[in-house]
């Protein structure tokens, strides 16, 4: 008999033992024949000058000149098995004993066994695949209690007083029993004897409807903060957030189901006299959208938006060599695909090179935490919503959508468009406005089919085949114009 390992090298005086009496191959070599080192299975030397095997029987072909290769090296792994059977299961190691398990299962069991062990192996490989795709992160535990000084001019040799955990004294006390540490103080917090959370909570929610919160301080509400307009209201909606279960989307459908928020947000000249700023909210909130919403909006009325959850940051259109002019390195490596059109939420921001189109829109620079974000007006935005690849894209999807979806006549078609984007029906006066807008248009972009071109080539998704390019140009033309009117990016 002869064994190969990987059908190169060969050497005599074979002697195969399974486990405990077992999984050791000594190996004599031939005369001529060099140390044998399997490519995947280490080798040590052995008693005698041989070698000793340390893998599995699968690893070694057992050859005999009566048989194929193939058929002797079945004989060899039947033959083990049988050894391991013939020990008395008491007696079997815990492995012996997955060993012959797991061969019954792959070589004798009844077939309709076996496609399902297939099946059973082919379904945990697809959950292992999706663990693995779940990300990771670092939690902090509790560690042991030590003691804590207060040191002397903050020298670290100096140590003071001795301070324990625990709540600020001019705060709620936590409840007796409670315990000192970050669970202790996650349900002090959401405690309900602690009604601050609740009402800090529902104020910056009432701020990103109305534009200001009730306490117009949304990040102070100590002695320094201004007093909430409305006390009653702010503590109602507190008691109703804690006592739904600190149900979100409750809180949410509660305050735009009121009658305040479904106000008209028009102003008479009596009411701007009495409340200019409209605290005492006699009329409907009215106010420029923020730049994250503004481009998602434009996204998703086109049909670009990817709705997709989660995952890592991404990096949509930026002007070319901006990161290298102001920050250096290696540049800027823009996405492709479905990156290009993922929620603002999920944009990749460097703090020293800022996406421009969020910094003309007053997006926080993210040095400091901020919880009220100004709202200013500037033609570098009307230049943004007009020359934007990001709204130049959306504005020729919008107007496939409006040519393919929208109706035959140019009518059907920009009312729409405008239904689309502002949700109301287009009134006859601003229909015809859109129309001769169209007509203007077409005219242009007949007379000059490469401006039409490159007006349509903007952005990297595919122009829609089968539509008239100069007509597709005018239409895209009417889009950006809705994505430009104040109504587009107003809430009111």
């Amino acid at each position: 008999m002869l064994v190969t390992y990987d059908g190169k090298r060969k050497a005599s005086g074979v002697k195969i033992y399974l486990n405990g009496q077992a999984l050791e191959t000594r190996i004599l070599f031939d005369q001529n024949t060099e140390p044998i080192h399997h490519p995947k299975t280490p080798l040590r030397i052995g008693a005698g000058g041989g070698l000793r095997f340390l893998g599995s029987i699968a690893d070694v072909a057992i050859y005999n000149r009566a048989l194929a290769p193939e058929e002797a090296a079945a004989i060899s792994v039947r033959e083990s098995v049988a050894r391991i059977a013939a020990i008395p299961e008491p007696q079997r190691s815990p492995t012996q004993s997955a060993k012959l398990a797991a061969y019954f299962l792959e070589t004798a069991a009844p077939q309709g066994i076996r496609n399902a062990l297939g099946d059973l192996k082919s379904l945990r490989s697809e959950r292992q695949q999706f663990y693995d795709s779940i990300p990771t992160v670092m939690v902090m535990a509790d560690g042991a209690s030590r003691d804590t000084f207060v040191l002397k001019r903050g020298a670290y040799d100096a140590p003071g007083e001795k301070v324990t955990a625990g709540v600020p004294e001019v705060l709620a006390p936590a409840r007796a029993g409670s315990t000192d540490n970050r669970l202790g103080l996650a349900r002090w917090l959401v405690d309900r004897a602690n009604p601050l959370t609740a009402r800090v909570t529902v104020n910056r929610f009432w701020q990103s409807y109305f534009g200001f919160g009730i306490v117009k301080t949304v990040d102070d509400f100590g002695a320094q903060g201004e007093f909430p307009v409305h006390p009653e209201l702010l503590d109602w909606l507190a008691t109703e957030f804690m006592e739904s279960g600190w149900n979100v989307k409750a809180l949410q459908k509660t305050i735009v189901m009121s009658a305040t928020y479904r106000q008209s947000s028009r102003v008479s000249a009596e009411l701007l006299q009495k409340d200019p700023d409209n605290r005492l909210l006699a009329r409907g909130p009215r106010f420029r959208l923020g730049p994250e919403v503004i481009r998602d909006q434009a996204l998703a009325v086109s049909g670009l938006l990817a709705e997709k959850l989660g995952g890592p940051s991404v990096k949509p259109y930026q002007p070319a060599g901006l990161w290298q002019e102001l920050g250096g390195g290696s540049g800027y490596k823009q996405d492709q695909g479905e990156g290009l059109y993922r929620r603002s939420l999920y944009t990749y921001w460097k703090r020293t090179v800022a996406p421009p189109y969020m910094t003309n829109f007053d997006s926080p620079n993210r040095e400091q935490c901020t919880v009220f974000e100004n709202r200013t007006n500037s033609p570098l935005q009307a230049l943004d919503l007009m020359n934007d690849v990001t709204f130049l894209e959306a504005a020729r999807k919008l107007a496939e959508r409006m040519m393919t979806e929208g109706g035959s006549s140019p009518a059907e078609r920009v009312g729409y468009g405008y239904r689309l984007v502002l949700a109301r029906a287009v009134e006859p006066k601003q229909r015809q406005v859109l129309l001769n807008a169209l007509d203007s248009f077409a005219i242009s972009f007949r007379a000059n089919a490469g401006a039409a071109h490159d007006f349509l080539k903007q952005g990297e998704s595919p122009v829609r085949t089968g539509l008239d390019e100069a007509e597709l140009a005018a239409y895209a033309g009417v889009a950006s114009l809705l994505l430009n009117l104040d109504e587009t990016i107003t809430k009111e």
